[in-house]
């Protein structure tokens, strides 16, 4: 009676299953997101070096060498921080070696700091982008958990941001080296200095003095914090 009377609901089951097959996929890779992060964040060292070990949570591990984890002390007052591994870091699984690695090394020692005491350095990303390209922000949330927790277990008391893409990971802005540093920046309230990458020093000699003004900072503010 009702199709006589044209009165039928016109409403197309077909549709509505796709919209809700989406949401619902949408769901389950939410659910997927945080369950990973959940369990990330509740492992020791040994487990976390073993997850990233073995990620494939983003395509970067198809053309990896080796994952990247980070070095130095477990318990440092300092953590360093970089955007990716570069083609070196990649092929040793260890951050920060070459000539980028022997600048941070001068870097440090400038502050009267060495790597392995009281400092530990990683990255944002774990594995090496291929040809170089700066990371993806989906490669960086894949990484994110592991990043969170070494922070969790290291608990240092300052943050130092090296380079564009780390600063604006943990600052969630776009802005530039040259408009953050100086300040202090904070992230989960851990005080944060931003200030050049290595590898951008060594192909920028003329803010290798800007950069030395931020490690001046940077050294006053740790002493402050150890008062």
């Amino acid at each position: 009676m009702l199709e006589e009377l044209g009165l039928t609901p016109l409403w197309h089951r077909r549709t509505l299953q796709h919209v809700t097959d989406s949401a619902m996929e949408a769901i389950h890779q939410a659910d997927v997101t945080n369950n990973r992060h959940a369990r990330v964040m509740q492992m020791d060292w040994t487990q976390l070096k073993v997850s990233v070990a073995d990620c494939a949570a983003c395509p970067l591990h198809q053309t990896r060498t080796h994952s990247v984890f980070g070095a130095g002390d477990e318990n440092a007052d300092w953590l360093w921080v970089g955007e990716s591994p570069g083609v070196e870091e990649d092929a040793n699984g260890a951050p920060f070696v070459g000539q980028v690695g022997k600048l941070l090394d001068n870097m440090l020692a400038a502050i009267s700091l060495k790597r392995d005491s009281n400092v530990y350095i990683t990255n944002i990303v774990k594995c090496h982008p291929p040809a170089n390209h700066n990371p993806e922000n989906a490669e960086a949330l894949q990484c994110h958990p592991y990043l969170a927790r070494q922070i969790e277990l290291i608990q240092p008391r300052l943050i130092i941001a090296l380079g564009n893409f780390a600063s604006q990971s943990f600052l969630n802005t776009d802005a530039t080296v040259a408009s953050l540093r100086g300040k202090l920046h904070q992230f989960s309230g851990i005080p944060l200095i931003v200030t050049y990458h290595p590898s951008y020093l060594l192909q920028t000699q003329a803010d290798k003095t800007k950069a030395w003004e931020d490690l001046c900072f940077a050294k006053a503010t740790m002493q402050r914090l150890l008062q």
